[in-house]
């Protein structure tokens, strides 16, 4: 099942309200949360106060996406907000095994985000815990970046690798009209996408992709 994942990011905050109504209108599967701390990528966006004020205004499903030093210590905050899944970044998780269990335990589906640099092989050793792997396609921090083509060969290798597990496989970064079917033909199945969305004269009627 393909579906695509409006982001907050590149909501206009000053018609936060507005802007959901849009998402909640349209046929969006669920709603990406850019969370950022200003550390692991040199940006700041919410905290788990905003999410929890929000969540009763959408019926799909929260993600979080964990851009922040410590993983460990944000996603149960996120989680209690109302957030189904949590992605963490690999490269911030020193122990990612216990870190995905411990987001398993705590209800919440475990995921993992890769950086562009970063190997797919960095799954390996917790496939079996993961409901979403994210393909960076973009450098993470700010929305409105170029596509970075070169990491639809990571996308086939993720989907190779994930043969046999139950696992969805999500891109983020430049997502829109001229790129998702090139990211689909490589293996993803969840599509973020915010400037395409909600910065194009048809808002989020482009949902349909």
């Amino acid at each position: 099942m393909k579906i695509v994942a409006p982001s907050m990011l590149s909501c206009n905050f000053g018609e936060l309200g507005d802007e959901i109504e849009m998402v909640n209108k349209s046929k969006a599967g669920w709603f990406h949360l850019d969370i950022m701390d200003g550390v692991f990528v040199p940006n700041l966006t919410v905290g788990p106060d905003v999410v929890a004020s929000i969540r009763p205004l959408l019926s799909i499903d929260f993600e979080a996406h964990l851009m922040v030093v410590d993983p460990d210590l944000l996603a149960p905050l996120y989680i209690e907000a109302g957030c189904s899944t949590i992605l963490v970044h690999a490269e911030a998780c020193t122990h990612l095994h216990k870190t995905l269990a411990t987001i398993k335990d705590l209800g919440a589906t475990p995921a993992v985000a890769l950086n562009p640099h970063t190997p797919p092989e960095a799954i390996s050793q917790v496939r079996d815990l993961l409901g979403l792997v994210l393909v960076m396609t973009v450098n993470p921090g700010f929305g409105g970046q170029t596509y970075i083509s070169e990491m639809e060969s990571k996308v086939v290798r993720v989907a190779e690798m994930l043969e046999g597990y139950d696992c969805d496989i999500e891109v983020d970064g430049g997502i829109g009209p001229s790129t998702i079917a090139a990211a689909a033909a490589a293996g993803a199945n969840v599509f973020v996408s915010g400037s395409a969305l909600f910065r194009d004269p048809e808002g989020l009627s482009l949902i349909h992709i």
